[in-house]
């Protein structure tokens, strides 16, 4: 793979090079490597404790890895300063696993966060802002509602739409769907795949919903001790004869 450079518009938005991350005596990430291209949406899967959603905390700069490398947009942000930082994050949406809203702010305070700090725009028009991303989302009813008032499912969709503030072009969703019904949560897969045809966005999707990574993924990662197991397409996991790779997409043990 060629090393990519601040000057490489063609560059892959995410590139990972041998990534190894540790807690203690704890791997958790054991060389690591792959590379996102432009509108392709990839789901990482494992199992609990694979590292999965630490590798989302390194692909952002939540944390630093022990070795390799993490490249976004061109730029290794390993070695970047904070204030570098903090610019190549705003092209970064990031929806956590819960969600993540500020319980003090209304729905509508929370999606205005990120327009309030990180823009200039008048009062006006962040809350027409605010109101056409809640709609996009299917929220813009409970605009004034607290998040204590709303369910787990109306809490990812606020948490999306403050994500997309920023009009990122590359997306991060740590585990969109744990914790829902799976109505709620084929609702969620349906708004990943319409962000995908709509707007051509990249996006990694740590999840543990094969069906779901089947909807809405281009390619799918499957994750074990650390390292990759497999990737390819779904059709492909599904011609897999490696015992893991079929356990793990039947659900079986």
């Amino acid at each position: 793979m060629n090393t990519a450079t601040t000057n490489d518009t063609n560059a892959p938005p995410i590139v990972l090079k041998d990534l190894k991350k540790s807690f203690g005596a704890q791997q958790v990430l054991d060389g690591i490597g792959f590379q996102v291209a432009r509108a392709e949406t990839l789901a990482v899967l494992g199992r609990s404790g694979t590292g999965k959603s630490v590798l989302l905390k390194l692909i952002i700069g939540l944390q630093c890895p022990d070795s390799g490398s993490i490249w976004l947009h061109g730029q290794e942000i390993n070695r970047l300063g904070a204030d570098q930082l903090n610019e190549v994050r705003k092209k970064i949406g990031f929806l956590f696993q819960q969600g993540a809203l500020y319980d003090s702010l209304s729905v509508g305070e929370n999606v205005a966060f990120p327009l309030s700090r990180h823009t200039k725009m008048s009062a006006g028009a962040r809350r027409e802002r605010v109101k056409e991303l809640l709609a996009n989302v299917g929220m813009d009813r409970d605009l004034h509602k607290m998040p204590s008032e709303l369910s787990g499912g109306m809490q990812k969709r606020v948490g999306l739409a403050r994500a997309l503030a920023l009009d990122p072009d590359v997306l991060l969703f740590d585990e969109p769907t744990a914790g829902l019904d799976p109505i709620t949560a084929a609702e969620i897969d349906r708004l990943i795949l319409n962000l995908k045809k709509q707007r051509k966005m990249t996006a990694v999707v740590v999840t543990h919903d094969v069906h779901g990574a089947k909807t809405f993924a281009d390619r799918l990662i499957l994750m074990r001790d650390g390292r990759i197991a497999t990737e390819g397409t779904y059709a492909d996991l599904e011609k897999s004869r490696d015992a893991f790779v079929t356990q793990f997409l039947r659900g079986t043990s």
